[in-house]
This record gives C-alpha cells, sequence and structure tokens, in this order.
C-alpha cells in the first residue's frame, strides 16, 4: 500500500512539473487590417461602331432595319446609386451634296432588363435604359428606318452618341 501511495505522490509530483512554467506553451497572436477602395466606375461596350443600311426598293422593304448591335452596361456604385443611358444624335442625316433625312425617324427597338425602345433626338438625349446599383446590364439595340422614295440619292451618315453615367 505504501508502494500504491509513493507512485500516486510520484504520478502527481510529475504532472505538476511537467505543467510548470518550464513546459507552458506560448502563443502570440497579431493582426493585420485589410483595406479595399472601391470607386464608382462605369463602362460602356457596343457590339458595333458602325452600321450600314443597304439600298432596298422601297415599295419591296419599307422600313431598313440593322441587325441587333448588343449593349453591355458594367457600373459600381451604391446600392441606391441611378445607373443611365443616355443617347443623342449630332444633327439629321446628311449626305455631301448637302440633303438630309429627318433623324427622328430613325428608331430603336430594345432588349434586355430595362433598356428601353425610342426615337432619336438631335435636340435632347433619350433614354436607352436605367438601373439602380451596381451590376452588369447586357441588352440589344435594333435599329430602323423608313425606307422612303423621296429621299435624294447619296451616302447619309449621322453619329449616335451614348452617354453612360453612373454616380
Amino acid at each position: 500500500m505504501k508502494k500504491a501511495v509513493w507512485s500516486g505522490i510520484v504520478a502527481a509530483a510529475g504532472v505538476l512539473f511537467l505543467s510548470g512554467n518550464a513546459f507552458a506553451q506560448v502563443n502570440d497572436a497579431k493582426t493585420i487590417n485589410v483595406t479595399v477602395n472601391v470607386n464608382a466606375r462605369a463602362k460602356l461596350t457596343l457590339g458595333t461602331a458602325a452600321i450600314t443600311f443597304g439600298d432596298q426598293d422601297p415599295d419591296t422593304v419599307p422600313t431598313l432595319t440593322s441587325a441587333a448591335v448588343s449593349v453591355n452596361v458594367k457600373a459600381r456604385t451604391t446600392a441606391a446609386g441611378s445607373v443611365t443611358l443616355t443617347m443623342i444624335a449630332g444633327g439629321d442625316f446628311d449626305n455631301a451634296a448637302g440633303n438630309t433625312i429627318d433623324l427622328a425617324t430613325l428608331t430603336w427597338a430594345a432588349t434586355g432588363t430595362n433598356f428601353v425602345a425610342g426615337a432619336t433626338s438631335k435636340a435632347a438625349a433619350q433614354s436607352v435604359g436605367s438601373w439602380t446599383g451596381s451590376g452588369e446590364q447586357v441588352g440589344t439595340n435594333t435599329f430602323s428606318l423608313p425606307n422612303s422614295w423621296s429621299y435624294a440619292v447619296g451616302s447619309y451618315s449621322v453619329a449616335l452618341n451614348y452617354t453612360l453615367t453612373a454616380p
């Protein structure tokens, strides 16, 4: 019995010795603060830089229609920030001889969430689409122009200026 008591005492002493400062586990912790700066940003990508309506017989093709033009809008803004896409034309269609085609006759259809159809204007920017908050929006614009016998012969052009705004 004495042997069992001494064995217990020796075991207890060993546990105390091993759990003392000489064998204590040491921990050290540090913190790194990480900051990410996210600024407002807007990016507009159009699927083409030019649309050409080929000559057609007005009796058989009364309306000239373009292929769909892809419109890709990317914006970073506040959660409630308003993102708008507008278009304004540089003037009427005109040619080298000074003839014109009324710009208001050029219209567009739209596909994609919150993209809108409309008619071009040289007087005021027209809405092409609007969204709230950050994200990417993808749609198309398909342009149409009446094909009239009254147009003077020539090659006509006009610049359509898109503007993407995100606060």
